[in-house]
């Protein structure tokens, strides 16, 4: 069961889709010793503090005011939802009535002052950990005790890719078009959000062509593991010698892999549980093998693909509706992609998110219409299609 929210990957990053890391406005005055921040506290004059107090009551009258109109907007957004939601159900025609067609009130006011008097020590925030391939490779060993089998080069993952999703029913288009925008166009088979393009610290454990979570993996391998196991063992019917042990000792992980994923409800909470344990973390390395890899990458996709046709969407998705889905989920993503083009020059991309998503999204506030977003997503497809790895993609088609 796919989670129908937005998720944080390279190609959020490309469109400045998500927030990043948010960066300190002022030194954390908490973490002085108590000599320096006692020092300071004296050295904080009444005139500054009395500022501080007069600029917090203006933020805070500001932010009142604000949040009288922007609350009941949000909550009518929410309402809409639920309406179309329940619309679709009873197989009910989806009307312009059913979504809010005005824009979001933008707060303007003033910012929250920061207090010049040190606060007390307490605490600091633990940094959740986000795995990159070392420790997903120490938690395949430690777990499963397996190493997956890395390409010899990436032009080998690409045609392996290249062959799988053609074989389940992906067009060209589609692949080379939605690894241009989720990677910009560059990126390898182990491309990780936050490590690409000169980063340096992950930012989610979103990976490969397709940018898988580590939920993704592991809701995949519990929904496709199955087929995976089956496939793979009529690969390995063709093998002998030491290929053929490799990849059985493949298989004996990958069934495994499959009954740890089972042990709870097809859920994406349950699965993002999953997803956290170490175990989970060896599940998602297999975006890094050679045979399994291109499988989650594929199948990453193609579920929108089944999805909207068991709606009783038939015509091709072009790459833009595919990656709708492929960010928002299957269900807010059908939503959009099933809308008349009349309709989406009306209808505007509020309608679509979570309020705090939304306020955190530069580009879905300033391409604020399904229609100008669909289009800002095929343009930096159309840019990126022309850079060296989604070049090499193409050609491995």
């Amino acid at each position: 069961m796919r989670l129908h929210l937005i998720r944080l990957g390279s190609g959020l990053v490309a469109l400045a889709l998500m927030a990043g890391a948010r960066h300190a406005l002022a030194e954390d005055k908490s973490a002085l010793p108590a000599s320096t921040a006692d020092a300071m506290a004296q050295a904080v004059s009444p005139q500054a503090i009395a500022d501080y107090r007069r600029r917090l009551q203006e933020y805070q009258d500001a932010r009142a005011a604000f949040e009288e109109v922007a609350g009941p907007y949000w909550t009518s957004i929410t309402e809409k939802r639920r309406g179309r939601n329940a619309k679709r159900r009873d197989r009910q025609p989806i009307t312009l009535d059913d979504y809010v067609l005005t824009h979001p009130p933008l707060y303007s006011g003033p910012k929250r002052p920061v207090d010049p008097e040190p606060q007390e020590e307490g605490k600091p925030r633990e940094r959740k950990a986000i795995p990159v391939v070392a420790d997903l490779l120490q938690a395949a060993a430690q777990e499963f005790q397996f190493t997956p089998q890395r390409p010899s080069s990436e032009i080998e993952f690409k045609r392996a890719y290249a062959r799988y999703a053609l074989a389940s029913g992906l067009t060209r288009e589609q692949a080379v078009r939605v690894y241009s925008f989720e990677t910009g166009g560059t990126g390898n088979y182990d491309v990780q959000a936050g490590i690409e393009h000169g980063g340096k610290r992950a930012i989610s454990t979103a990976m490969g062509y397709n940018q898988l979570l580590t939920t993704n993996s592991v809701e995949l391998m519990a929904e496709q593991g199955k087929e995976f196991v089956k496939e793979l063992t009529a690969k390995a019917a063709s093998l002998s010698g030491p290929a053929r042990k490799a990849m059985d000792h493949k298989l004996a992980v990958l069934k495994k892999m499959v009954a740890f994923t089972l042990t709870v409800p097809d859920d994406w909470s349950a699965h993002e549980k999953l997803a956290n344990t170490a175990k989970g973390w060896a599940v998602h390395a297999m975006v890094l093998d050679i045979d399994v890899g291109p499988m989650l990458q594929t199948h990453k996709l193609l579920t929108s693909v089944i999805f909207a046709r068991a709606k009783g969407y038939n015509r091709p998705l072009t790459a833009a509706e595919l990656e709708m889905m492929n960010l928002t989920g299957d269900g807010t993503g059908l939503d959009m992609v099933t809308m008349p083009q009349a309709m989406r020059v009306q209808v505007p991309t509020s309608n679509f998110f979570q309020r705090g998503g939304y306020e955190r999204n530069p580009v879905a506030i300033r391409h604020n219409t399904v229609a100008k977003l669909l289009a800002v997503t095929d343009e930096r497809m159309d840019y990126n299609s022309n850079k060296p790895g989604a070049k090499e993609l193409a050609a491995a088609f």
